[in-house]
């Protein structure tokens, strides 16, 4: 998407099952402030993208099921508020992920059966408060996680059947006040 493009939004299901599309670029100074549901969903050769640092809103199934995604990154100074539920369900390539500060929640089963995650990072001050009922589970190639202060709850399940899970670490200060079954 060009630098002078005028785009701001990228609609529900725009790319669904676009099985051949490899790569989307955004030029820099992209308008891009939302990802709509199902936007990629099924985009199984989709292998990396990059999230404009405008963008605040991912849709639920945004990236549904895209298998052979290994790279998601979100620019410096990201202003990502919430990642929709299931927006990266069945990522099973994806070996790691860094959560922009400014993500407030994380949505149900966001990262549910992405097999291959190794390393969750949340950058330094997040204000992340929830995370998603089954939101990593069965990510069973997860063997630890720091969660941020902020987080006031965690979801039923949240970290479900991962099952190389050894290390959880709460930072200090934390504002947890309940975590689901």
């Amino acid at each position: 998407f060009g630098a002078n493009s005028q785009l701001t939004s990228i609609g529900d299901y725009v790319f669904n099952s676009t099985t051949a599309l490899t790569s989307v670029t955004f030029a820099e100074g992209s308008k891009l402030t939302s990802i709509g549901n199902f936007a990629f969903q099924n985009a199984t050769s989709l292998t990396s993208i990059i999230i404009p640092e405008g963008v605040t809103s991912m849709g639920y199934n945004a990236f549904y099921e895209v298998t052979s995604l290994t790279s998601i990154t979100f620019e410096e100074n990201s202003q990502l508020t919430s990642i929709g539920s299931h927006a990266f369900y069945g990522a099973s390539s994806l070996t790691s992920i860094n959560i922009p500060a400014s993500v407030i929640s994380i949505g149900e089963a966001v990262f549910l059966v992405a097999t291959s995650l190794t390393s969750v990072t949340f950058e330094e001050n997040s204000q992340l408060t929830s995370i998603g009922y089954e939101a990593f589970y069965g990510a069973s190639s997860l063997t630890s996680i720091t969660i941020p202060a902020s987080v006031a709850s965690i979801g039923y399940e949240a970290f479900g059947h991962a099952t190389s899970l050894t290390s959880v670490t709460f930072e200090a200060n934390s504002q947890l006040t309940s975590i689901g079954n």
